[in-house]
């Protein structure tokens, strides 16, 4: 006589759902947190063509240079690569 062996247990559907809701409650706590947590804001950055007291500037490309009618700025070279902005000569005092 052969023994019937038992069905196989079919795989457990409720911790997938588990998972599933753990996954989506965490993302809508990320959410609201980001969301409704308070922001902080430091002072703003000035580059050096927004600080007053710079009086010349460049990128690597272009020089500028403030004057009492506004700022003037050469042409950049035809393959040059700008970089960061830096102050070139500040005002003293």
């Amino acid at each position: 006589m052969s023994r019937a062996s038992p069905p196989p247990s079919a795989p457990r559907s409720s911790s997938g759902a588990l998972a599933a809701w753990g996954t989506a409650i965490l993302v809508i706590a990320t959410v609201l947190i980001g969301a409704l947590a308070p922001a902080r804001h430091g002072e703003p950055a000035r580059s050096a063509a927004e600080d007053p007291a710079c009086l010349e500037w460049s990128d690597g490309c272009t020089v500028c240079r403030r004057l009492a009618e506004g700022p003037a700025c050469s042409l950049p070279g035809i393959a040059c690569q700008p970089g960061a902005l830096q102050c070139l000569h500040r005002r003293e005092g």
